[in-house]
This record gives C-alpha cells, sequence and structure tokens, in this order.
C-alpha cells in the first residue's frame, strides 16, 4: 500500500509539472500571437504572405516587423510582388544594409504609375548609393529647371564674346530629366550647369557677329544641345532656353587700344634704347677726337726736335727757318680774318 500510495503522488506531481509546462509554453505562444497578430492579420488579410515564423525570425535578426509589413502591403496592393524581386527576404536584406525600405517601395510604386522602368535591384542599388530614389522618380516625371548660372554662383549672368569683340551676357534655363540608369556613377547638377555654360560661351565665340544672336537666340540653344552634354551625367537633357541677352561691353576695341598701348611702350622703349646708343657711340667718338688731339699734339711737340735736328745736321738754314715762320704766321692771321668775318655775318643776321 505504502508503493502504492508513493506511486500515485509521483503521477500527480508529473501531471502538475506537465500542466505548469503546458501553460508556460501557452503563455509564450500567447505572447507571441498578441505580439504579431496585428502584422500577421494585415499580412493575411492583403496576400502579403508574411507569417507568425516569419515575424519571429526578424526579431531574432533585429529587423523591424512593422516597417518590412507596411512596405509588403504596400507593394502587393500597388500589384508590385514576389514577380519584381520585392520579397520579405530581399526587404530585409535591404534594411540590414541599412537602406530606406519604405523610400524604395515608395519609389517603385510611383515608377510603377508613372510607367517607367525600376526594378526592385536598381532602386536599392540607387538607395544604397546615398541617392534620393523617389525624388530621381519624380524628377523622371516632372522634369526638373536649372539656372545656368546657378543662383547663389555670385554671377548674374554668362559672358561671352562674339567674333566682332562684342561682349554679350546671357541667362539660360536647363529643363533636366533624371535618368534612372546612369544615377550610379552619374554627374550631378553641377557639371550640368558647368557644362551648358562652357556650350553658351563657345557658341556666342563661334558667331561672326553678336547681332546674330541677338536676332535669332535659339541659335545657341541647338548648338549646345548638338554637342550632347548630358553624357555620363545622372539626367537627361530635355530643352536649353534662352531666358535674356545684354549686350556688354565692346572687348575688341579694349584689347586693341591695350595692344596699341603696349605697342607705343615698346616702341618707346626701343626709342630710348637707340637714344642711349646713339649717346655712347658719340662719347666714344668724343673720346676718339680727343685721342687724335692728343696725339696731334704729340707729333707738333716732336717738330722743334726735328728743326734742331735738321740745324745740327745743316739741312735746314736759317733763312729756311724764318721762310717758314713767316708762311705760319701769314696762315694763323688768315685763319684769324677768316673767324673774324664770319662772326661779322652771324652778327648781322642776327640783328635783321
Amino acid at each position: 500500500m505504502l508503493f502504492a500510495a508513493a506511486d500515485e503522488g509521483n503521477f500527480e506531481l508529473i501531471v502538475i509539472i506537465a500542466i505548469v509546462v503546458v501553460i508556460f509554453f501557452g503563455l509564450i505562444a500567447f505572447a507571441i500571437f498578441a505580439r504579431y497578430f496585428r502584422f500577421w492579420i494585415q499580412s493575411k488579410t492583403t496576400g502579403a504572405g508574411i507569417g507568425i515564423p516569419d515575424l519571429l525570425g526578424m526579431t531574432f535578426r533585429k529587423v523591424s516587423p512593422a516597417v518590412i509589413v507596411q512596405s509588403k502591403i504596400t507593394a502587393v496592393q500597388a500589384g508590385i510582388g514576389d514577380e519584381q524581386g520585392v520579397t520579405s527576404q530581399a526587404l530585409e536584406a535591404h534594411y540590414l544594409a541599412r537602406g530606406n525600405v519604405p523610400l524604395v517601395i515608395r519609389s517603385m510604386v510611383a515608377a510603377a504609375k508613372a510607367k517607367i522602368d525600376l526594378d526592385f535591384k536598381l532602386a536599392t542599388a540607387i538607395d544604397l548609393a546615398g541617392r534620393n530614389v523617389l525624388e530621381a522618380v519624380q524628377t523622371s516625371v516632372y522634369p526638373k529647371v536649372i539656372d545656368v548660372p546657378a543662383r547663389g554662383s555670385g554671377r548674374e549672368s554668362l559672358d561671352g564674346v562674339a567674333q566682332n569683340g562684342i561682349q554679350l551676357k546671357v541667362k539660360a534655363r536647363v529643363t533636366v530629366r533624371a535618368n534612372l540608369r546612369q544615377l550610379i556613377g552619374g554627374a550631378t547638377e553641377d557639371t550640368i550647369v558647368a557644362r551648358v555654360g562652357e556650350g553658351i560661351v563657345s557658341a556666342i565665340g563661334s558667331c561672326k557677329s553678336h547681332g546674330e544672336v541677338l536676332e535669332n537666340p535659339d541659335l545657341i540653344s541647338r548648338m549646345v544641345l548638338s554637342r550632347r552634354l548630358d553624357s555620363q551625367t545622372a539626367f537627361e537633357i530635355v530643352s536649353i532656353d534662352i531666358a535674356d541677352v545684354d549686350v556688354g561691353e565692346n572687348i575688341g576695341a579694349r584689347l586693341q587700344a591695350d595692344q596699341a598701348e603696349a605697342d607705343m611702350r615698346v616702341a618707346r622703349a626701343n626709342a630710348e634704347g637707340r637714344r642711349a646708343m646713339a649717346v655712347a657711340e658719340e662719347q666714344e667718338n668724343i673720346a676718339q677726337i680727343e685721342e687724335s688731339r692728343a696725339k696731334v699734339v704729340e707729333a707738333e711737340a716732336e717738330v722743334p726736335k726735328a728743326i734742331a735736328d735738321a740745324f745740327r745736321a745743316g739741312t735746314l738754314g736759317i733763312f729756311d727757318y724764318y721762310k717758314m715762320r713767316n708762311i705760319r704766321a701769314d696762315t694763323e692771321m688768315r685763319s684769324s680774318i677768316a673767324k673774324a668775318g664770319a662772326n661779322d655775318s652771324s652778327k648781322k643776321g642776327i640783328v635783321a
């Protein structure tokens, strides 16, 4: 009887433990069901196809069930399902990659409504690249207008010079549409502004006269559009419109005046150089004359010596010497008379 009582007591203890275990797991299941029931019922009623185990696995993987469920429901309701690659696993992977899952889904819905080809892989790649994929889709639907020069750049207009030297100040507006296929790695708006500005200045410079531009402003637009400035950019140029054209300065005349001034300075410098050379040459001639005079003086100093030697040698007589002195005195007198006559003539000319 004691053994029977002991067996009966053990059976009751096992039953109690089993009931406690069942109640414990039941409470856990109820808590899980209560936590995920709202997401599960939404997924079930909308056909999103996300079950309780999937929701529990999201919690373990540190993924927000609310974000994934709402995004999947939005995609399914818009007609975007697993065929386009929008699965719960793909959404979780993009969430774990720190991507903006709701923004990607909204962009895909907007693209689908606008008949734009945008798959899930491209949308997630654009989002992970740091671009706003929804804004890109909206720009594809509603083109964006960019001012050239850009606002806040500190420039009021683009300045170009025609071949006749007249400056033209141009303001333009560029209408662009996002190119989703080149959004990753494509150049931004700054590149579009720079290329269009360069094209406008080059187009003005190729015109023979500024009158051609004033008469036909769309000439610039056609020349710029023909260059395919939107290559390797994230945008497609729809149109380039010339908003304003003003006539500036006569750059050609100013350059010619500056060139003439520079030429005059060069000519002055050359003339000054030639004058300096002439002065130097004159000074050299004066030095040579003085040198020649010194030689003459030295030669004249040798004459008395030569006369003395002639006297000693007997080749020169006394009468010959006096005759030579008379000739020299006569020559000096004639020179004095000639100088006096020249001075009198000059004085009479001054008085007259």
